[in-house]
């Protein structure tokens, strides 16, 4: 699983003009689920994305996590993260899970967020053309990936 996680102050994400998940300060998560993928994946994922301290304390040094700053969580599924470009400049998306696989996948992804941080997860529409609106703050951005964990 690939995660590539932005520390935002605001983030929201529309399908067809339409608001399908918004949030305030916290982190919009873009996550992809590749055929290899567990559920091992995808709890190992959820706890690194809560306890990921990239929050400033009071001396502002990145010491908090969304969990210790009551943050929120957008989730949107994004298969793009597995493209390959390894031949020629049009990316290949064979390393990604289909949807049949994916979508329970990151819909169990969500609840594992969610239960972790006590509150709901709004998300994207799996599979629909997105608009992803956000404020990244800081910036910072950081791409986590379960089977190489650094």
């Amino acid at each position: 699983m690939r995660v590539l996680l932005q520390r935002v102050s605001a983030a929201r994400v529309e399908v067809a003009g339409e608001t399908s998940g918004e949030i305030g300060a916290g982190l919009l998560v873009l996550a992809g689920i590749e055929e290899a993928d567990t559920a091992a994946d995808l709890a190992w994922m959820a706890g690194k994305v809560c306890n990921l301290r990239v929050f400033e304390d009071e001396a502002g040094v990145m010491n908090r996590s969304v969990l210790d700053t009551g943050g929120q969580i957008l989730a949107v599924s994004q298969f793009t993260l597995f493209g390959s470009y390894k031949k020629g400049n049009r990316p290949s998306w064979g390393r990604a899970a289909p949807g049949q696989i994916s979508q329970p996948m990151f819909e169990a992804f969500v609840a594992e967020l969610a239960a972790k941080l006590g509150k709901p997860v709004p998300t994207g529409v799996f599979g629909a053309e997105m608009h992803v609106h956000l404020v990244n703050d800081g910036p910072v951005t950081l791409m986590l990936d379960s089977k190489d964990p650094q």
